[in-house]
């Protein structure tokens, strides 16, 4: 192949589009609140158990501006009896909450609706270090994290308390997929070694990798501090002068992608990240961040059991 470093490793043929989300519906004039309609206990308002926060804001909008669906649909959602608040389900379209405060689910997973917590993709560029500082001066991911607050700052409620921070890393030279968070219990369960989750990469490398390599590294090799085996391998392109492979796995070593393609005579001479999980890193070009959705904060707590 010619001309490798031009090539697009973040196009259509890499990833999974993105879901559409349906449009917002435009504000409407809100109702007189019901009676109770909590399922379960089924509550008197202001009795034990309920949820209802007088002087709140109306379900149905709290779940729309945290990206789960329009209003209408919403609305759908929590007469469906699939929407619980701090533990108790709501069919009630007139329930008010405090989205700062209190604990919504859909289905089960949790909906992040306090403005201030938020989860961002950052596509790395390469020669960005994964610290919050770095003594040499190099450029960090804190820099991107500190710019996304600055222009995003008309968004949030006490932006000069918001700090986000790397959750994991990538090495200096890799680019592509990497998040952004103050969601701690996110974060926190991403990072840690029990919910590894699938990471895909696809890397540019020396040679004609040949079919006999992509078995071997699914089987599993020797390295120097363990086995590690991918979970899938795709020759995306072959030819004398180098390769594209695309690679999925699971852990989370040092430099573990790079280290097993030398190990079977193809040293990695670029590599992004293109996918963690259930989230593509889509047509974000390098530098470029997003906020991600409520649905894929929703499908990234599904996968570590949030």
């Amino acid at each position: 192949m010619d001309d490798r470093e031009t090539v697009d490793l973040t196009g259509e043929e890499f990833y999974d589009e993105d879901d559409l989300e349906e449009p917002e519906e435009p504000d409407g004039l809100d109702g007189p609140d019901g009676a109770g309609g909590i399922d379960g206990a089924r509550s008197a308002r202001g009795g034990a158990g309920d949820p209802h926060v007088p002087g709140g804001e109306r379900l149905h909008k709290v779940l729309a501006h945290a990206g789960v669906a329009s209003r209408r649909a919403c609305e759908g959602l929590i007469a469906a009896g699939r929407v619980s608040v701090d533990g108790a389900v709501v069919t009630d379209q007139g329930v008010r909450v405090d989205p700062a405060a209190q604990v919504i689910r859909v289905d089960g997973s949790r909906i992040v609706t306090d403005p201030d917590v938020l989860t961002v993709v950052l596509h790395k560029p390469a020669g960005v270090v994964t610290t919050m500082a770095d003594p040499d001066g190099r450029p960090t991911v804190a820099d991107f994290a500190r710019r996304y607050l600055d222009e995003h700052a008309g968004d949030l409620v006490r932006p000069d308390a918001v700090r986000l921070v790397h959750v994991g890393r990538l090495d200096t030279d890799t680019e592509g997929l990497l998040l952004l968070s103050n969601d701690g219990e996110l974060a926190h369960r991403l990072m840690h070694p029990g919910y590894e989750i699938p990471k895909t990469y696809v890397a540019i490398v020396s040679g004609r990798v040949e079919p006999w390599a992509a078995r071997k590294l699914r089987r599993g090799i020797e390295l120097e501090d363990g086995p590690a085996r991918a979970d899938r391998v795709t020759i995306k392109d072959s030819g004398p002068a180098g390769s594209i492979v695309e690679i999925t796995l699971h852990s989370g070593r040092n430099r573990i992608v790079r280290r097993m393609l030398d190990a079977v005579g193809h040293p990695v001479t670029r590599l992004v990240r293109t996918r963690l999980g259930p989230l593509g890193i889509g047509g974000l070009g390098p530098g470029r961040m997003r906020r991600l959705s409520g649905g894929e904060i929703a499908a990234l707590q599904r996968e570590v059991g949030l």
